[in-house]
């Protein structure tokens, strides 16, 4: 091996079935590592990775198992299941399933009662690291240092968005409006109906996954503070803009044509799902992102060879008080309080 080169290692990812969760698992077994994919079919995740060549009938390299985010009993079991059949501890944690229902004209409701958005994007990954927590810190993947070996850090990684970070332009865009979590009334009241925003205030669906997505990449932070003595290192990450994966399914169909073209031509953001998969992947394996508490960017505009580094994130996602509280009050509403 070359010089501090990493073994390759157990990786479990969520939302498989397409997109950059689909190519990061692709990226990731043509490493050697071996992937677990958690999806709410089994049956659509294997037919997705066999559609790009990966995989079929070998658990060891690639394994299915269903677990449906938006319902924490399913999460819970999902990750029993993981746990059991585990013969050495995971090596890293990709959370990068999500939802995007901006069309809707009321919330839709996980079995548990909360809105869709933030059950499925925030509380059951939510849920899903704190009963991993311990079982990736006794990771103890080889990594070669130039003269000896040595273990390389386990490693939690969540998929974040330029439209939750306040510091860059995509975040600042009014349209619903920006994300921002207020004054936590609608964390405070248990998020059950009526409630359905982070704020409390009157739904909108755009707003809502774009609040889900901050609580993710504050939890991120927050898992760094809470744990700066662990072995886990804990990051973020935002590959660019994939215009053109299925999370815009749920959008007009004429955004759906005209938004990669706009990314494209107008914006320069535009990053394909094979290499938003190669940087997820790149972040999961490779030594030199061993950093904690980092948001990895590769810049709003893309260019060739463009390396990594690490993005400014905005107040609301690192303010420490804001962080905590929503850290206590999530504890409280999956039942870990």
């Amino acid at each position: 091996m070359a010089s501090s080169q990493a073994a390759p290692g157990t990786v479990l990812i969520t939302g498989t079935t397409s997109g950059v969760g689909l190519y990061a698992t692709k990226a990731l077994v043509d490493r050697g590592w071996r992937v677990i994919t958690a999806n709410r079919s089994t049956l659509r995740a294997e037919a997705a990775a066999v559609s790009i060549g990966l995989p079929s009938g070998r658990p060891r390299q690639l394994k299915h198992i269903r677990m449906d985010l938006g319902d924490l009993e399913s999460v819970r079991e999902g990750t029993s299941n993981v746990l059991d059949f585990l013969e050495e501890p995971l090596d890293a944690l990709v959370c990068n399933a999500a939802v995007y229902l901006p069309r809707l004209s009321k919330p839709q409701r996980s079995l548990q009662g909360y809105e869709i958005s933030m059950a499925t994007n925030h509380f059951g990954h939510f849920l899903l690291i704190q009963l991993l927590l311990e079982n990736l810190s006794q990771s103890k993947r080889p990594v070669w240092l130039g003269r000896t070996w040595g273990v390389e850090a386990p490693r939690m990684v969540m998929l974040g968005t330029v439209t939750a970070n306040y510091k860059e332009l995509g975040g600042k865009i009014p349209i619903p409006a920006p994300a921002d979590l207020g004054d936590l009334a609608g964390f405070e009241q248990g998020f059950r109906d009526p409630i359905s925003m982070a704020n409390g205030k009157r739904f909108k669906p755009g707003k809502a996954y774009k609040d889900s997505k901050l609580c993710n990449m504050i939890t991120t932070q927050e898992l760094h503070r809470r744990y700066i003595n662990s072995p886990i290192v804990f990051t973020s990450l935002y590959p660019g803009c994939v215009a053109n994966t299925r999370l815009f399914r749920n959008t007009p169909k004429l955004f759906q044509l005209l938004f990669p073209w706009f990314q494209k031509l107008i914006t320069g953001g535009f990053v394909s799902q094979k290499l938003a998969g190669e940087r997820v992947a790149q972040v999961v394996a490779d030594p030199g992102f061993g950093i904690s508490g980092v948001h990895w960017s590769w810049g709003n505009r893309q260019r060739k060879d463009r390396q990594q580094f690490s993005q400014e994130l905005s107040d609301r996602v690192t303010d420490s008080l804001t962080s905590r509280r929503v850290w206590e009050l999530t504890m409280q509403i999956i039942g870990l309080n």
